[in-house]
């Protein structure tokens, strides 16, 4: 999986590219209006029902705008939050506050959302073995914010990218030619290249979850598109063999449902990418 080295430098990216799009070579609006010496405070304003994210992730924003920017919390990641609920005060730089406005209110709005989306889910699979899994399924550009969200929401990351786990899915194995060698070329590949990713291969049918268990070496099977009965089926065949994972269309209706089959995880790409944001507001204090 991606070290914290690597998901810190995701996110000093993130933040870095979005002062570029936004802000370019000044905010023009407050540079005109708002003396260089203004001070000011302003608070987050809740305004919808749910669980905020992205506290600390709008700190980042505040201190590479400006270090001296201070912020006051209230609210923590991962908590509940109600209508007209006070998440945070900053102070400082006027024409700071201004420049982060923005950007603090995209991602927190944008997280808040995935992250109530996750608890959700999470809620629902309590008494379960089973957790949830984010997908690839994400916004370009701000993977690591949304999969941030996910895990402050209740729920577990799945590969964060395309370098540090091997999923072999449908077009892989076709591609390649069938399980069984798409299987053994990527073990062949991961010791010639002195690679340590675990292995994940997708499953279509009962006989392709015989194969790959007939190879083996499989770190976890993903039942993709099984029913109820079949994904039974399939968990109590791969035992403790290797991991499971349900996936394909499975949403707040079904969840449970896929747990009670015994998987050890099900992954759902509507965490990320069907979501509306929260409703938030950075109010300025009189």
């Amino acid at each position: 999986m991606i070290t914290k080295e690597q998901f810190e430098k995701e996110l000093d990216i993130t933040i870095k590219n979005a002062i570029r799009e936004d802000v370019g070579d000044g905010d023009h609006s407050s540079l005109a209006c708002i003396p260089e010496s203004a001070t000011g405070k302003a608070k987050l304003l809740v305004k919808q029902d749910g669980v905020i994210a992205g506290v600390e992730m709008a700190k980042r924003v505040f201190n590479y705008v400006d270090k001296n920017l201070k912020v006051e919390t209230l609210i923590n990641d991962g908590e509940e939050v109600n209508y007209g609920d006070v998440v945070f005060y900053v102070s400082g730089s006027s024409q700071s506050i201004l420049k982060s406005e923005r950007l603090v209110l995209n991602l927190m709005q944008r997280m808040s959302a995935i992250a109530t989306k996750t608890k959700e889910f999470a809620k629902l699979l309590e008494g379960t073995k089973t957790k949830v899994l984010d997908t690839r399924k994400t916004t370009p550009g701000i993977r690591a914010v949304e999969k941030w969200a996910v895990v402050i929401g209740g729920g577990e990351n799945h590969r964060f990218a395309l370098y540090d786990m091997i999923m072999l899915k449908d077009n892989h194995i076709d591609f390649c030619g069938g399980a069984t060698k798409a299987i053994q070329q990527t073990q062949q590949y991961l010791k010639d290249n002195n690679l340590d990713l675990k292995i994940i291969v997708e499953a279509r049918s009962m006989d392709e979850i015989k194969e790959i268990l007939a190879v083996g070496g499989i770190h976890r099977i993903l039942i993709d598109n099984f029913d109820y009965a079949g994904t039974r089926e399939a968990v109590a065949l791969i035992g403790d063999q290797c991991q499971t994972e349900s996936s394909g269309g499975i949403n707040l209706e079904t969840a449970r449902k896929y747990a009670e089959c015994g998987v050890d995880y099900i992954s759902s790409g509507a965490l990320t990418h069907s979501v509306y944001n929260m409703d938030l507001s950075l109010k300025a204090v009189e």
